[in-house]
This record gives C-alpha cells, structure tokens and sequence, in this order.
C-alpha cells in the first residue's frame, strides 16, 4: 500500500510539470559522451561496492563459531 503522503505526491507532480514554461532549464541538453561514460562507470563501481559489502557481511554473520574442539557428526551446522 501506497502511503498517502506519497499518492498526493503523485497527484500533484503533473500539475506541476504543467506549471513548467519549456526552454525555463538553462543549460539542460544531452551529456557529453564521456560525461555519461563516467556517471555509468561510477554507478557500476558503487554498485558493485555494496554489493561486496553485503556479501561479506553476510558471510560473517552466517560463520559459526566454535567456542570447543568437538566434532558433532549429527548435528547439522555444528560440524
């Protein structure tokens, strides 16, 4: 469910948009070929970046830890 704040949002963005005079955004146009390279290389980085770290967290927090010596043949996870 949709919270209301965010429905009236999505009501009024069109009355907005349509208080908008074209050609009021100076300096707007097409980004420069290694402008956008760049901005794809950079998302790609973090992304990748908190990918990794969600990894690794997971995989410390699902390392048991073995507080003893003992091998457990029957207990799934101990051993």
């Amino acid at each position: 469910m949709v919270p209301p704040a965010n429905i009236l949002f999505l009501l009024l963005l069109p009355v907005a948009a349509a208080q908008m005079t074209p050609g009021s955004c100076s300096g707007c146009g097409p980004l420069s070929l290694p402008l956008l390279a760049g901005l794809v290389a950079a998302d790609a980085v973090v992304s990748l970046l908190i990918v990794v770290v969600v990894f690794v967290c997971a995989r410390l927090r699902s390392r048991p830890t073995q507080e003893d010596e003992k091998i457990y043949i029957n207990m799934p996870g101990r051993g």
